[in-house]
């Protein structure tokens, strides 16, 4: 290997580091959310559904969806997304109702119940956000480059499943 080969190089090794990092980080984050909200759950002594089914109540909010809705925004990759919601119908944290177009098709939106630990997770997040600023961590400019940055590796990824075979 020629000197000019190796010094050419070095960019792009020092870009794969950085890329396989990234994305470590982004895997470690969603677990430590999950332990977050697990965390913040078993603290106000809800014990009766898990941190997926918490973030499912937070991320349908007041809005009346379906499962193929969720999963089409990209949610709960991994998970059993009609699972969940049964659970979460169970446990009297959501109605479900048969779609009066497509009878195949459930909607699914809150009850008060479900809107409470909505609620609490929204508040969990706002304390973090606040703390986050508060000590220095992030501040509104951060967190949008951080976000514009994660909003191009989801377009890029989403173009490779799209476009390349």
């Amino acid at each position: 290997m020629t000197v000019q080969t190796h010094l050419a190089e070095a960019p792009r090794a020092g870009l794969l580091h950085g890329y396989l990092e990234s994305l470590a980080l982004v895997e470690r984050l969603h677990r430590l959310l999950l332990d977050v909200v697990k965390d913040e759950f078993e603290r106000l002594g809800v014990l009766d559904i898990n941190a997926v089914q918490a973030l499912l109540l937070f991320n349908v909010g007041d809005n009346e969806v379906t499962a193929g809705e969720l999963k089409s925004r990209g949610y709960y990759q991994g998970s059993n997304v009609s699972y969940n919601l049964k659970k979460l119908v169970e446990t009297g944290y959501m109605h479900h109702q048969r779609c009066e177009i497509d009878r195949r098709s459930v909607r699914v939106r809150l009850t008060p119940q479900g809107r409470d630990l909505r609620d609490a997770v929204a508040a969990l997040f706002a304390r973090h956000a606040e703390g986050m600023q508060a000590h220095g961590v992030l501040g509104a400019e951060a967190i949008e480059d951080v976000n514009r940055t994660l909003r191009r590796m989801e377009r890029y990824w989403t173009d490779q499943i799209r476009y390349i075979y």
